[in-house]
């Protein structure tokens, strides 16, 4: 008989999570207000909230830990690391930086001003929220394909060449610092873009002499997707893709708590040493110094080892498939959901879940508090409260697809633990048609309102 599929690991070390009942689900939400960032984690059975800084790392990442060089200035590990950044990225320059948002507080202190325009495919949370704090606009120039959750098409992620030339002629080119390009693009489900879109990004920003930035967190799920579905690409190595794809980006961000595997860190790359220089001033500001820019020499070690381990054929396969595992269970039973399946989380149309509920009463947060209620698994919304309110005239800002992301953490939960996600999902989508009522807002912050905000449901 055919082998079936098995994880390209084994388990070292565990750790106990509690059981936890429905009767003390509901008062733990309600003292939360309703909010799923509020919950302690021993009060959350299977944690879907994120899969940033949550993996569990390897034994020779653990090792490399326990040789970190701690020194303020020329740290071996910042060399690892260094060393480990030219062979899977390609870029010369970096700025080390505590985590991902970070990266993009520096870079953005160095390129963007007021009243500039970044356009780009559906900027994230932070990235927005760095770009409106600096009194600056994303605009979002994603495929449309992506905001059809049940159309079947290989590359949502990819920027529409359209929409982008239209930003790019309406605006001087002294308003457009650079593009912004998200690999896989979190917002629009995971999706990845291809490598035939990054060059024509690449090509249309050079006519107008405008650098392109890739948001990198999951470059590596991004290059996985291109080798299965970029046609050109099947029979190259990761390693050998990864390389292709930075050869179409003059500088990149990342956070790697995702695809390097690690707790904490992240780095920005850099083609161009005057950018590098300019920038590092303000990694000294509000990092540190940058051979370790709010880094430990731990830190910096176990992310050089991640990149290598985060790059490795067998280990994407074994994650992406367990993302598939949950996302076919639910597709088979009829949940809505972003297809194909996202590279690090199943997302769930919540909007086609709960079509009673109006947009007002924030469905993707009411969707999240239910599935919470029901088993204890914790999701985060990808909708109306973390598109926050448009900057200008504080009206909510209702996004096209209102969404419940499951992040699936690396290395983390056995597939045992994404069929008791799937029973709670489906569980709650069965009794959906009694979710008449969803939430309000109490208390929220002027930007990023997410992370804080105080809700109570709608009686």
């Amino acid at each position: 008989m055919e082998l079936p599929f098995a994880e390209s690991y084994k388990i070292k070390t565990v750790e106990h999570i509690h059981r936890s009942t429905r009767e003390e689900r509901l008062r733990w939400i309600k003292e939360a207000r309703y909010n799923l960032f509020n919950l302690r984690s021993n009060h959350v059975f299977v944690d879907l909230l994120t899969d940033s800084g949550t993996g569990a790392m390897s034994d020779k990442q653990w090792a490399a830990m326990m040789l970190g060089d701690e020194s303020y200035a020329g740290a071996s590990s910042y060399y690892k690391m260094k060393k480990a950044i030219r062979d899977i990225t390609g870029f010369e320059y970096f700025l080390p930086t505590h985590q991902g948002r970070a990266a993009e507080n520096v870079l953005f202190s160095t390129m963007i001003k007021a009243g500039d325009i970044i356009p780009g495919n559906s900027h994230f949370d932070t990235t927005k929220g760095h770009i409106e704090f600096r009194k600056a606009h994303a605009i979002d120039c994603t495929i449309d394909e992506a905001f059809h959750t049940e159309l079947d098409h290989p590359f949502k992620g990819n920027v529409d060449l359209g929409k982008l030339e239209k930003v790019l002629k309406k605006y001087p080119k002294d308003r457009i610092p650079l593009i912004m390009v998200t690999i896989t693009c979190n917002s629009s489900g995971g999706q990845p873009v291809s490598i035939e879109n990054m060059k024509a990004v690449k090509k249309m920003a050079g006519q107008y002499g405008i650098p392109v930035f890739f948001d990198s967190a999951r470059f590596a799920e991004n290059a996985y997707f291109t080798k299965m579905r970029e046609k050109a690409y099947k029979d190259k190595p990761i390693r050998e893709i990864v390389h292709e794809m930075f050869a179409q980006a003059d500088g990149m961000t990342m956070s790697s708590k995702k695809d390097a595997i690690v707790n904490m860190g992240g780095f920005i790359g850099f083609r161009s040493r005057e950018l590098f220089e300019k920038a590092s001033m303000f990694t000294i500001m509000f990092e540190g110094f940058i051979n370790y820019g709010g880094m430990s020499g731990r830190d910096m070690n176990a992310l050089a080892q991640g990149l290598y381990e985060g790059t490795e054929f067998d280990y994407l396969e074994t994650r992406i498939s367990q993302v598939a595992h949950l996302g076919r269970q639910l597709r088979d039973y009829g949940i809505p959901i972003q297809y194909p399946y996202g590279g690090h989380a199943i997302f769930i149309d919540a909007k086609r879940f709960l079509p009673n509920l109006p947009k007002e009463q924030f469905v993707a947060q009411t969707l999240g508090v239910e599935l919470y209620i029901e088993g204890g698994v914790r999701g985060v919304e990808i909708g109306t409260l973390l598109a926050d309110r448009d900057p200008d005239t504080r009206k909510n800002r209702y996004p096209a697809l209102e969404l419940l992301r499951l992040a699936i953490p690396r290395r983390v939960y056995t597939n045992n633990h994404m069929d008791y996600v799937a029973a709670s999902v489906i569980n709650v989508f069965d009794r959906r048609k009694e979710i008449t009522k969803g939430l309000k807002i109490l208390k929220e912050a002027p930007i990023l309102r997410h992370f804080t905000v105080e809700l109570e449901r709608l009686e």
